[in-house]
């Protein structure tokens, strides 16, 4: 009985983090910072100084949020740059609900929308759980650099813990990118051990923080957010009543 109280009290306090969420991305879609505040944060390097630039105007001027990028050959996006519909996803690879994402919802919209060009989905670094959160990322954007970036990232997730945060040492990070097949694993060890992607990782966290992201995982369906890793149906009907409004 007490253990079934104590999952009682987990879901509820689960269930509360949700509203909070929820209310933090309403005042954001209440008083929306502009485009500035939301690109401020330093890039690491030319491609994520580009992708500030069009998050800041370019995008703007095709009439797109200033939360999606839109970047052309971005290895941490999928799908059509010019796609009717954006999904901007804040992951951390340590929180299992992102996983559940991960593994059973993002598989059926690449499927359904990424492959028709109707969806793009972009992936945002929002390493709130820890170093490990932090040295994941880096390993993320590691496996990016080598052109595994996805398959990395779904070799993580698909061996999460269901309910609780994933233990990832390094020894973890390089076992998942040889599972990813990443072709060179010490160029990997030596980008996941070094800092050169701090930067863009930090302006991914000042973005979701700007917008008032808590927690993972937060998305952004055409600027509407959605909280938690909620049902595949709920995501299918957010993203053909964002097609219809198009």
């Amino acid at each position: 009985m007490s253990g079934r109280r104590e999952s009682v009290k987990k879901d509820l306090i689960f269930i509360g983090g949700l509203i909070v969420i929820g209310a933090a991305l309403i005042a954001y879609l209440l008083i929306r910072p502009g485009a500035d505040a939301l690109t401020a944060a330093p890039a690491a390097d030319p491609a994520a100084t580009s992708q500030a630039s069009e998050a800041a105007g370019g995008d703007a001027d095709r009439g797109h949020s200033p939360v999606e990028r839109r970047q052309s050959g971005d290895p941490l996006a999928l799908g059509d740059p010019d796609a009717p519909v954006a999904l901007v996803v804040f992951s951390d690879y340590r929180c299992p609900f992102c996983a559940k994402f991960s593994r059973d919802t993002e598989p059926e919209l690449v499927k359904r929308y990424v492959d028709a060009g109707q969806l793009r989905i972009e992936w945002r670094d929002y390493p709130i759980f820890g170093p490990q959160s932090m040295a994941a990322a880096r390993a993320g954007r590691a496996a990016a650099e080598q052109g595994r970036f996805w398959e990395f990232n779904r070799a993580v997730y698909a061996a999460a813990p269901e309910r609780s945060k994933a233990d990832l040492t390094d020894e973890d990070l390089i076992g998942f990118a040889r599972q990813a097949g990443v072709p060179d694993i010490d160029r990997f060890t030596a980008s996941m051990r070094g800092n050169a992607f701090d930067d863009a990782i930090n302006s991914d966290l000042a973005q979701g923080t700007g917008i008032g992201v808590p927690s993972t995982p937060a998305f952004l369906i055409n600027d509407v957010p959605m909280l938690g890793a909620q049902p595949t149906e709920d995501f299918v009907r957010a993203i053909d009543g964002a097609l219809a409004k198009r």
